[in-house]
């Protein structure tokens, strides 16, 4: 049995929200076929405009994502939708294309790929 993983561009997808609702968008993200994600605390967009003013920063954390490229206007678009809302649901996201990736089972696992073609 053989594997063959058709060709999916891959792009990294980061978003910037309030800590609170860390939980809530890293669900949002991997129902949208996204098997990796990495967080991290992160400073927000006015920060230094803040401080100037002697007021503290609400903490902010950065989802990295590995998303299909194919998937990824649709995902966006949710998370716009989203932060529409308003108040702790705000954020800021962007995706950046992957360049290149190495070896067919990660690829296969970063993209979310299914298909499995078998040969006698």
């Amino acid at each position: 049995m053989s594997r063959n993983i058709a060709p999916v561009k891959l792009e990294m997808l980061l978003v910037v929200v309030h800590d609170k609702k860390t939980a809530y968008y890293s669900s949002l993200i991997q129902q949208q076929q996204a098997n990796l994600q990495i967080t991290m605390p992160c400073k927000g967009t006015t920060h230094l405009i803040l401080n100037y003013l002697g007021l503290t920063d609400r903490p902010k954390t950065l989802i990295m994502s590995v998303v299909r490229e194919d998937e990824s206007a649709s995902l966006v678009s949710l998370l716009d939708e989203t932060f529409k809302k308003g108040g702790d649901y705000k954020g800021i996201a962007l995706t950046v294309p992957f360049s290149s990736m190495i070896g067919a089972l990660a690829y296969g696992f970063l993209s979310n790929e299914k298909q499995i073609k078998e040969n006698s």
